[in-house]
């Protein structure tokens, strides 16, 4: 039976709460602070998917980073650019924990997110790199 489609507004706002998200994960790291203190430092209140997501990445942060380097055959972690390298921890965080986000949806916003902030190499690069992910985090 096909899956009832979600809202357009729901999706877009799961797709802003990602963007913001990779942002905070990305100052976070550039900073070499929690990201919690990057929501902290926030003149707007930040929104609860967005928190939830950036804390929930760092607590994951050394699973993902090993799923990263396992993966990443011919490149170290430290070689991978910081903004795919957070896409990729944001993502596999959601493979991982948020079983609920279908293994399509994840990858595609991810891609989406890497080809709009970095390069259309990095969205094939993201693309494979999570697809491979996929199949060894979602049985």
């Amino acid at each position: 039976m096909p899956q009832p489609r979600r809202s357009k507004v729901g999706d877009d706002i799961r797709s802003s709460a990602r963007e913001r998200a990779v942002h905070f994960l990305y100052e976070a790291e550039s900073r070499s602070i929690a990201v919690s203190e990057v929501i902290k430092a926030q003149i707007l209140p930040v929104d609860d998917l967005v928190a939830e997501l950036a804390n929930g990445v760092e607590l994951k942060r050394e699973e993902t980073d090993e799923l990263i380097s396992e993966f990443s055959h011919t490149w170290t972690i430290q070689r991978i650019p910081a903004i795919d390298r957070n896409i990729l921890r944001l993502a596999i965080y959601e493979l991982i924990v948020r079983a609920d986000v279908p293994v399509a949806v994840v990858i595609n916003e991810a891609v989406e997110l890497a080809k709009r902030f970095s390069t259309e190499e990095s969205g094939k690069y993201v693309n494979g790199m999570l697809s491979a992910i996929a199949k060894r985090v979602r049985v």
